[in-house]
Protein backbone atom coordinates (compact mmCIF):
# COMPACT_ATOMS: atom_id res chain seq x y z
CA UNK A 1 0.00 0.00 0.00
CA UNK A 2 1.36 3.44 -0.96
CA UNK A 3 2.08 6.10 1.62
CA UNK A 4 -0.89 8.17 0.38
CA UNK A 5 -3.24 5.21 0.62
CA UNK A 6 -2.09 4.53 4.19
CA UNK A 7 -2.73 8.15 5.11
CA UNK A 8 -6.24 8.10 3.64
CA UNK A 9 -7.05 4.87 5.46
CA UNK A 10 -5.89 6.38 8.75
CA UNK A 11 -8.09 9.43 8.22
CA UNK A 12 -11.12 7.25 7.48
CA UNK A 13 -10.55 5.19 10.63
CA UNK A 14 -10.09 8.33 12.72
CA UNK A 15 -13.31 9.80 11.36
CA UNK A 16 -15.19 6.59 12.11
CA UNK A 17 -13.84 6.53 15.65
CA UNK A 18 -14.81 10.16 16.17
CA UNK A 19 -18.37 9.53 14.96
CA UNK A 20 -18.63 6.49 17.20
CA UNK A 21 -17.43 8.48 20.21
CA UNK A 22 -19.89 11.27 19.43
CA UNK A 23 -22.72 8.77 19.15
CA UNK A 24 -21.70 7.23 22.47
CA UNK A 25 -22.09 10.56 24.33
CA UNK A 26 -25.40 10.66 26.13
CA UNK A 27 -27.14 14.00 26.35
CA UNK A 28 -28.98 14.51 29.63
CA UNK A 29 -31.99 16.83 29.35
CA UNK A 30 -31.91 19.90 31.57
CA UNK A 31 -34.41 19.90 34.41
CA UNK A 32 -37.24 22.38 33.95
CA UNK A 33 -37.10 25.53 36.11
CA UNK A 34 -39.15 25.36 39.29
CA UNK A 35 -40.03 27.52 42.29
CA UNK A 36 -36.47 27.31 43.68
CA UNK A 37 -34.45 27.82 40.50
CA UNK A 38 -34.40 31.62 40.38
CA UNK A 39 -31.81 33.08 42.77
CA UNK A 40 -32.67 35.92 45.10
CA UNK A 41 -28.98 36.73 45.57
CA UNK A 42 -25.60 35.04 45.70
CA UNK A 43 -25.33 32.86 48.80
CA UNK A 44 -22.33 30.63 48.13
CA UNK A 45 -24.44 27.48 48.45
CA UNK A 46 -24.22 24.77 45.75
CA UNK A 47 -26.67 23.97 42.96
CA UNK A 48 -27.19 20.61 44.66
CA UNK A 49 -28.68 22.29 47.76
CA UNK A 50 -32.08 20.60 47.51
CA UNK A 51 -30.88 17.22 46.26
CA UNK A 52 -32.63 14.52 48.27
CA UNK A 53 -34.97 16.98 49.99
CA UNK A 54 -38.64 16.23 50.49
CA UNK A 55 -41.19 18.48 48.79
CA UNK A 56 -43.65 17.66 51.56
CA UNK A 57 -41.21 18.93 54.16
CA UNK A 58 -40.75 22.15 52.17
CA UNK A 59 -44.54 22.55 51.85
CA UNK A 60 -44.83 22.19 55.63
CA UNK A 61 -41.93 24.38 56.70
CA UNK A 62 -42.13 27.37 54.34
CA UNK A 63 -45.53 28.59 55.61
CA UNK A 64 -44.18 28.36 59.16
CA UNK A 65 -41.23 30.54 58.21
CA UNK A 66 -43.63 33.07 56.72
CA UNK A 67 -45.69 33.23 59.92
CA UNK A 68 -43.34 32.58 62.86
CA UNK A 69 -40.54 34.72 64.32
CA UNK A 70 -37.15 33.01 64.49
CA UNK A 71 -33.98 33.52 66.48
CA UNK A 72 -31.26 35.54 64.69
CA UNK A 73 -29.24 32.43 63.76
CA UNK A 74 -32.31 30.64 62.43
CA UNK A 75 -33.49 33.68 60.46
CA UNK A 76 -30.04 33.99 58.86
CA UNK A 77 -30.13 30.31 57.87
CA UNK A 78 -33.64 30.71 56.41
CA UNK A 79 -32.61 33.74 54.36
CA UNK A 80 -29.52 31.98 53.06
CA UNK A 81 -31.09 28.73 51.90
CA UNK A 82 -34.27 30.32 50.54
CA UNK A 83 -32.41 32.97 48.53
CA UNK A 84 -30.27 30.31 46.82
CA UNK A 85 -31.05 29.54 43.21
CA UNK A 86 -30.97 25.75 42.87
CA UNK A 87 -33.14 23.00 41.40
CA UNK A 88 -35.83 22.34 44.01
CA UNK A 89 -37.03 19.11 45.58
CA UNK A 90 -38.53 16.59 43.18
CA UNK A 91 -42.04 17.70 42.21
CA UNK A 92 -41.49 21.38 43.03
CA UNK A 93 -42.24 22.35 39.43
CA UNK A 94 -45.80 21.06 39.81
CA UNK A 95 -46.63 23.13 42.92
CA UNK A 96 -47.73 26.61 41.86
CA UNK A 97 -48.08 27.84 45.44
CA UNK A 98 -44.61 27.04 46.73
CA UNK A 99 -42.90 29.95 44.96
CA UNK A 100 -45.17 32.31 46.85
CA UNK A 101 -44.43 30.47 50.10
CA UNK A 102 -40.69 30.80 49.44
CA UNK A 103 -40.98 34.53 48.77
CA UNK A 104 -43.31 35.10 51.73
CA UNK A 105 -40.85 33.37 54.03
CA UNK A 106 -38.03 35.58 52.75
CA UNK A 107 -40.20 38.64 53.33
CA UNK A 108 -41.09 37.60 56.87
CA UNK A 109 -37.47 36.79 57.74
CA UNK A 110 -36.17 40.12 56.48
CA UNK A 111 -34.99 39.80 52.88
CA UNK A 112 -37.49 41.69 50.68
CA UNK A 113 -34.85 42.29 48.00
CA UNK A 114 -34.34 38.56 47.44
CA UNK A 115 -38.10 37.99 47.43
CA UNK A 116 -38.59 40.70 44.82
CA UNK A 117 -35.81 39.30 42.63
CA UNK A 118 -37.36 35.83 42.71
CA UNK A 119 -40.91 36.96 41.98
CA UNK A 120 -39.85 39.31 39.18
CA UNK A 121 -39.03 36.19 37.14
CA UNK A 122 -41.80 33.92 38.38
CA UNK A 123 -44.38 32.96 35.70
CA UNK A 124 -48.07 32.91 36.52
CA UNK A 125 -48.06 35.76 39.03
CA UNK A 126 -51.13 37.23 37.34
CA UNK A 127 -53.08 34.01 37.92
CA UNK A 128 -52.28 33.41 41.58
CA UNK A 129 -53.46 36.05 44.09
CA UNK A 130 -51.21 34.84 46.94
CA UNK A 131 -48.16 34.78 44.66
CA UNK A 132 -49.14 38.20 43.31
CA UNK A 133 -49.52 39.60 46.82
CA UNK A 134 -46.02 38.45 47.74
CA UNK A 135 -44.74 40.09 44.55
CA UNK A 136 -46.56 43.35 45.29
CA UNK A 137 -45.46 43.47 48.94
CA UNK A 138 -41.82 42.77 48.11
CA UNK A 139 -41.90 45.54 45.49
CA UNK A 140 -43.47 48.02 47.92
CA UNK A 141 -40.94 47.18 50.61
CA UNK A 142 -38.05 47.83 48.22
CA UNK A 143 -39.54 51.14 47.08
CA UNK A 144 -40.62 49.90 43.64
CA UNK A 145 -44.19 51.23 43.60
CA UNK A 146 -44.32 50.98 39.80
CA UNK A 147 -43.72 47.23 39.90
CA UNK A 148 -46.33 46.77 42.66
CA UNK A 149 -48.92 48.66 40.62
CA UNK A 150 -48.10 46.58 37.54
CA UNK A 151 -48.75 43.43 39.54
CA UNK A 152 -52.12 44.82 40.67
CA UNK A 153 -53.09 45.86 37.12
CA UNK A 154 -52.12 42.51 35.58
CA UNK A 155 -53.91 40.32 38.12
CA UNK A 156 -56.62 38.30 36.42
CA UNK A 157 -58.02 36.37 39.42
CA UNK A 158 -59.11 37.71 42.80
CA UNK A 159 -58.98 41.37 41.78
CA UNK A 160 -61.93 42.25 44.03
CA UNK A 161 -60.27 41.05 47.24
CA UNK A 162 -59.81 43.92 49.68
CA UNK A 163 -56.00 43.96 49.54
CA UNK A 164 -56.08 44.59 45.80
CA UNK A 165 -58.75 47.25 46.13
CA UNK A 166 -56.56 49.07 48.65
CA UNK A 167 -53.46 48.71 46.51
CA UNK A 168 -55.31 49.97 43.42
CA UNK A 169 -56.53 52.93 45.47
CA UNK A 170 -52.91 53.74 46.32
CA UNK A 171 -51.75 53.29 42.72
CA UNK A 172 -54.53 55.49 41.36
CA UNK A 173 -53.81 58.15 43.97
CA UNK A 174 -50.06 58.35 43.30
CA UNK A 175 -50.83 58.26 39.56
CA UNK A 176 -52.95 61.39 39.80
CA UNK A 177 -56.26 59.59 39.17
CA UNK A 178 -57.94 61.08 42.22
CA UNK A 179 -61.57 60.55 41.16
CA UNK A 180 -60.97 56.87 40.37
CA UNK A 181 -59.04 56.48 43.60
CA UNK A 182 -61.96 57.84 45.63
CA UNK A 183 -64.37 55.35 44.06
CA UNK A 184 -62.00 52.40 44.67
CA UNK A 185 -61.35 53.62 48.22
CA UNK A 186 -65.09 53.69 48.98
CA UNK A 187 -65.47 50.16 47.62
CA UNK A 188 -62.53 48.89 49.69
CA UNK A 189 -63.84 50.44 52.92
CA UNK A 190 -67.36 49.14 52.32
CA UNK A 191 -66.00 45.61 51.88
CA UNK A 192 -63.76 45.66 54.99
CA UNK A 193 -63.43 48.87 56.94
CA UNK A 194 -59.87 49.57 58.09
CA UNK A 195 -59.51 52.67 60.31
CA UNK A 196 -55.76 52.93 59.81
CA UNK A 197 -55.88 52.65 56.02
CA UNK A 198 -58.91 54.95 56.01
CA UNK A 199 -57.07 57.63 57.99
CA UNK A 200 -53.94 57.52 55.83
CA UNK A 201 -55.63 57.22 52.46
CA UNK A 202 -58.25 59.79 53.42
CA UNK A 203 -55.50 62.33 54.02
CA UNK A 204 -53.79 61.35 50.76
CA UNK A 205 -56.98 61.84 48.74
CA UNK A 206 -57.87 65.08 50.50
CA UNK A 207 -54.43 66.49 49.88
CA UNK A 208 -54.50 68.20 53.24
CA UNK A 209 -55.18 67.58 56.91
CA UNK A 210 -53.40 65.57 59.54
CA UNK A 211 -52.91 61.91 58.52
CA UNK A 212 -51.83 60.97 62.04
CA UNK A 213 -49.09 58.49 62.85
CA UNK A 214 -47.37 56.29 60.32
CA UNK A 215 -48.33 52.63 60.06
CA UNK A 216 -45.88 49.84 59.22
CA UNK A 217 -48.10 46.75 59.35
CA UNK A 218 -47.17 45.70 55.81
CA UNK A 219 -45.67 46.94 52.57
CA UNK A 220 -48.74 48.89 51.53
CA UNK A 221 -48.93 50.78 54.83
CA UNK A 222 -45.19 51.44 54.57
CA UNK A 223 -45.45 52.81 51.03
CA UNK A 224 -48.46 54.99 51.89
CA UNK A 225 -46.89 56.34 55.09
CA UNK A 226 -43.66 57.10 53.25
CA UNK A 227 -45.56 58.83 50.44
CA UNK A 228 -47.24 61.04 53.05
CA UNK A 229 -43.87 61.98 54.50
CA UNK A 230 -44.66 60.59 57.95
CA UNK A 231 -42.14 59.79 60.69
CA UNK A 232 -41.52 56.09 60.15
CA UNK A 233 -39.23 55.75 63.17
CA UNK A 234 -42.14 56.29 65.56
CA UNK A 235 -44.21 53.34 64.31
CA UNK A 236 -44.00 49.72 65.36
CA UNK A 237 -42.85 47.79 62.30
CA UNK A 238 -43.71 44.27 61.21
CA UNK A 239 -40.51 42.19 60.75
CA UNK A 240 -40.51 42.47 56.97
CA UNK A 241 -41.00 46.24 57.17
CA UNK A 242 -38.29 46.58 59.81
CA UNK A 243 -35.89 44.89 57.40
CA UNK A 244 -36.83 47.36 54.66
CA UNK A 245 -36.14 50.26 57.04
CA UNK A 246 -32.77 48.87 58.13
CA UNK A 247 -29.78 50.70 56.73
CA UNK A 248 -27.53 47.68 57.15
CA UNK A 249 -27.30 44.39 55.30
CA UNK A 250 -30.37 42.35 56.30
CA UNK A 251 -28.40 39.19 55.63
CA UNK A 252 -25.56 40.01 57.99
CA UNK A 253 -25.64 38.29 61.35
CA UNK A 254 -23.60 39.81 64.14
CA UNK A 255 -23.24 37.79 67.31
CA UNK A 256 -20.81 39.40 69.76
CA UNK A 257 -18.73 36.72 71.54
CA UNK A 258 -17.99 39.27 74.28
CA UNK A 259 -21.52 38.67 75.57
CA UNK A 260 -20.74 35.08 76.59
CA UNK A 261 -20.24 34.17 80.25
CA UNK A 262 -16.61 34.57 81.36
CA UNK A 263 -16.02 30.84 81.73
CA UNK A 264 -17.23 30.25 78.17
CA UNK A 265 -15.34 33.16 76.58
CA UNK A 266 -12.55 31.04 74.99
CA UNK A 267 -15.08 28.83 73.21
CA UNK A 268 -17.14 31.84 72.12
CA UNK A 269 -14.07 33.51 70.62
CA UNK A 270 -13.12 30.28 68.86
CA UNK A 271 -16.59 29.94 67.32
CA UNK A 272 -16.65 33.57 66.19
CA UNK A 273 -13.21 33.37 64.56
CA UNK A 274 -13.90 30.11 62.71
CA UNK A 275 -11.19 28.16 64.49
CA UNK A 276 -11.68 24.39 64.63
CA UNK A 277 -13.09 23.00 67.87
CA UNK A 278 -10.75 20.35 69.21
CA UNK A 279 -11.07 17.50 71.67
CA UNK A 280 -9.07 19.48 74.23
CA UNK A 281 -11.65 22.28 74.25
CA UNK A 282 -14.46 19.83 74.95
CA UNK A 283 -12.37 18.13 77.65
CA UNK A 284 -11.64 21.49 79.31
CA UNK A 285 -15.35 22.27 79.54
CA UNK A 286 -16.06 18.82 80.97
CA UNK A 287 -13.33 19.32 83.57
CA UNK A 288 -14.80 22.71 84.49
CA UNK A 289 -18.24 21.17 84.89
CA UNK A 290 -17.05 18.46 87.22
CA UNK A 291 -16.31 20.68 90.20
CA UNK A 292 -18.63 23.61 89.62
CA UNK A 293 -21.72 24.64 91.56
CA UNK A 294 -25.01 23.41 90.00
CA UNK A 295 -25.77 26.42 87.78
CA UNK A 296 -22.23 26.71 86.43
CA UNK A 297 -22.09 22.93 85.97
CA UNK A 298 -25.25 22.91 83.86
CA UNK A 299 -23.88 25.79 81.77
CA UNK A 300 -20.53 24.09 81.20
CA UNK A 301 -22.24 20.83 80.24
CA UNK A 302 -24.43 22.61 77.68
CA UNK A 303 -21.37 24.39 76.28
CA UNK A 304 -19.47 21.10 76.09
CA UNK A 305 -22.29 19.58 74.03
CA UNK A 306 -22.37 22.54 71.65
CA UNK A 307 -18.59 22.29 71.24
CA UNK A 308 -18.81 18.52 70.73
CA UNK A 309 -21.30 19.01 67.87
CA UNK A 310 -18.62 20.97 65.98
CA UNK A 311 -15.55 19.03 67.08
CA UNK A 312 -13.47 16.52 65.20
CA UNK A 313 -13.97 12.87 66.25
CA UNK A 314 -13.51 12.62 69.99
CA UNK A 315 -11.40 10.18 71.90
CA UNK A 316 -13.23 7.24 73.51
CA UNK A 317 -12.59 8.75 76.94
CA UNK A 318 -14.18 12.08 76.01
CA UNK A 319 -17.14 10.32 74.38
CA UNK A 320 -17.72 8.43 77.61
CA UNK A 321 -17.83 11.69 79.57
CA UNK A 322 -20.21 13.25 77.02
CA UNK A 323 -22.51 10.24 77.35
CA UNK A 324 -22.75 10.80 81.08
CA UNK A 325 -23.96 14.41 80.92
CA UNK A 326 -27.35 15.19 82.42
CA UNK A 327 -28.43 17.92 79.94
CA UNK A 328 -32.07 17.16 79.05
CA UNK A 329 -33.26 16.20 75.59
CA UNK A 330 -34.85 18.82 73.35
CA UNK A 331 -38.52 19.43 72.66
CA UNK A 332 -38.68 18.40 69.00
CA UNK A 333 -40.59 15.18 68.23
CA UNK A 334 -38.44 12.06 68.08
CA UNK A 335 -39.34 11.41 64.45
CA UNK A 336 -38.16 14.82 63.32
CA UNK A 337 -34.95 14.52 65.33
CA UNK A 338 -34.23 11.16 63.71
CA UNK A 339 -35.01 12.60 60.27
CA UNK A 340 -32.52 15.41 60.97
CA UNK A 341 -29.86 12.90 61.98
CA UNK A 342 -30.45 10.88 58.80
CA UNK A 343 -30.33 14.00 56.60
CA UNK A 344 -26.99 14.85 58.22
CA UNK A 345 -25.62 11.35 57.65
CA UNK A 346 -26.74 11.44 53.99
CA UNK A 347 -25.29 14.94 53.45
CA UNK A 348 -28.73 16.24 52.40
CA UNK A 349 -27.99 19.93 52.91
CA UNK A 350 -31.38 21.46 52.09
CA UNK A 351 -33.34 18.79 53.91
CA UNK A 352 -31.24 19.24 57.05
CA UNK A 353 -31.76 23.02 56.90
CA UNK A 354 -35.54 22.67 56.52
CA UNK A 355 -35.84 20.19 59.39
CA UNK A 356 -33.72 22.44 61.61
CA UNK A 357 -35.85 25.46 60.71
CA UNK A 358 -39.02 23.49 61.44
CA UNK A 359 -37.90 23.02 65.03
CA UNK A 360 -36.73 26.65 65.21
CA UNK A 361 -40.13 27.92 64.01
CA UNK A 362 -41.81 26.04 66.83
CA UNK A 363 -39.27 27.37 69.36
CA UNK A 364 -39.86 31.10 68.87
CA UNK A 365 -37.41 34.02 68.80
CA UNK A 366 -35.42 32.70 71.75
CA UNK A 367 -34.33 29.74 69.65
CA UNK A 368 -34.42 26.00 70.28
CA UNK A 369 -33.69 24.30 73.58
CA UNK A 370 -30.10 23.15 74.12
CA UNK A 371 -30.91 19.53 73.34
CA UNK A 372 -32.44 20.49 69.97
CA UNK A 373 -29.76 23.10 69.31
CA UNK A 374 -26.94 20.58 69.74
CA UNK A 375 -28.59 18.27 67.20
CA UNK A 376 -29.07 21.17 64.77
CA UNK A 377 -25.44 22.27 65.13
CA UNK A 378 -24.22 18.74 64.49
CA UNK A 379 -26.47 18.31 61.43
CA UNK A 380 -25.59 21.65 59.83
CA UNK A 381 -21.89 21.03 60.42
CA UNK A 382 -22.15 17.56 58.90
CA UNK A 383 -23.82 18.74 55.66
CA UNK A 384 -21.38 21.59 55.04
CA UNK A 385 -23.32 24.52 56.50
CA UNK A 386 -20.49 25.17 58.92
CA UNK A 387 -20.92 28.95 59.23
CA UNK A 388 -24.58 28.46 60.13
CA UNK A 389 -23.70 25.69 62.58
CA UNK A 390 -21.27 28.05 64.33
CA UNK A 391 -23.93 30.77 64.44
CA UNK A 392 -26.30 28.40 66.21
CA UNK A 393 -23.60 27.28 68.64
CA UNK A 394 -22.52 30.84 69.46
CA UNK A 395 -26.12 32.00 69.83
CA UNK A 396 -26.65 29.13 72.25
CA UNK A 397 -23.57 30.08 74.27
CA UNK A 398 -24.72 33.69 74.51
CA UNK A 399 -28.02 32.46 75.91
CA UNK A 400 -26.44 30.45 78.73
CA UNK A 401 -26.62 32.19 82.09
Amino acid sequence: MSRLACLLAALVLAGSAGRAAAQAVEVSPLAAPDAFTTPGRATGLPASLWRGASLKTAQTVLPLLAAKPLSPAAAALARRVLATGAQGPQGAGEDVAIAGARASALLAQGDPTAAAAILAHEPGVDRAPELARAAAESALLTGDNTRACQVADNLSIGRDEVYWLRLRTFCQAIGGKTSEARLTFTLAQSQARDPVFGRLMGAKLAGSGDPGAASLRNGLDYALSRDLGLDLSAAKAAPEVAAALSSGDPNALILDPAGAPVDLAPLAQSLASGEPVRDAAVQALLDAAAGAEPKARARAQAAALLAWALAAPLSPETRALIAGLATPAGKAPVGRSLALDIAADQKAMGEAALLALWTCAESGPAGPAIGDRVRIVRALHAVGLDADARNFALEGLLGLK
